[in-house]
């Protein structure tokens, strides 16, 4: 599945907006996707370091209209956890020498609040 496939869209609340100051975002993903493809996912599209993934799979509600019953579609919500301080990751490599990660990630998304 590709990246695109996997995050279907922002799901933006009071409780989702007062969840993004401990970094951490919700999305509507594929009902298919596992948290390691979610991880993936986010970590390429949007080029963060995310720390963990919870996932939750939303029952559809029912809904009437006039005399006539109908249900809205299960979805899977996903609450990513990024990094929000990322620093250098150093360890060591062969032959005991000190090898630094330079990988640059951002600290937060700005694509989801459309800015």
């Amino acid at each position: 599945m590709m990246a695109e496939d996997i995050i279907i869209k922002p799901v933006i609340t009071e409780k989702s907006n007062d969840a993004l100051q401990e970094g951490k975002y919700t999305f509507q993903v594929n009902p298919k996707a596992t948290k390691i493809e979610i991880a993936r996912a986010v970590e390429k599209l949007f080029d963060v370091k995310v720390l963990k993934v919870n996932t939750v799979s939303v029952k559809g509600k029912e809904k009437r209209v006039g005399r006539y019953t109908g249900k809205t579609s299960d979805w899977k919500k996903a609450v990513v956890t990024i990094d929000t301080n990322p620093t250098e990751k150093s360890y060591l490599a062969k032959g005991g020498k000190v090898t630094k990660v330079s990988k640059k990630y951002k600290d937060s998304i700005d694509e989801f609040m459309g800015a």
